[in-house]
């Protein structure tokens, strides 16, 4: 994995400079095949498909703890504000935690991003685009 594209493709994320489809193109090209972002330790970390793992901290002050309680409306109306309004990943991240979002997992090849919250409740939302197996 390229982790200097790995680095500048997250810090493209947190400043805004980057959209999510520049940062998923991006990545692929580092070698990234998902990725975790960890809403409580405030970190991400990026894996390739033969083991490989880059860590980079989300070093934004001031977000809200994460809600005890998953909000799956409140979740897709964020997710939809990102992709329709080009919300700023900041403002995504503090709405998620509000929602109660502990965390998701972006899977770059598969086209999916799974959120879950801290009960184990779990949301799937495809890539613009995309869709499930299941359509």
């Amino acid at each position: 994995m390229n982790t200097e594209m790995i680095s500048k493709a997250a810090n493209g994320t947190l400043t805004g400079a980057i959209s999510f489809p520049q940062v998923v193109g991006q990545l692929l090209a580092a070698g990234v095949e998902y990725y975790h972002v960890d809403f409580i330790g405030l970190r991400k970390t990026f894996y390739s498909g033969d083991g490989g793992m880059v860590l980079t901290a989300i070093p934004y002050e001031g977000l809200p703890a994460v809600a005890p309680e998953f909000d799956p409306i409140a979740l897709k109306a964020n997710i939809l504000d990102s992709q329709q309004n080009n919300q700023q990943y900041r403002e995504f991240t503090r709405r998620a935690m509000a929602a109660g979002v502990q965390g998701y997992f972006a899977f770059l090849r598969g086209k999916r991003v799974t959120n879950w919250g801290r009960d184990g409740d779990q949301h799937t939302e495809w890539f613009p685009g995309a869709s499930s197996p299941q359509s």
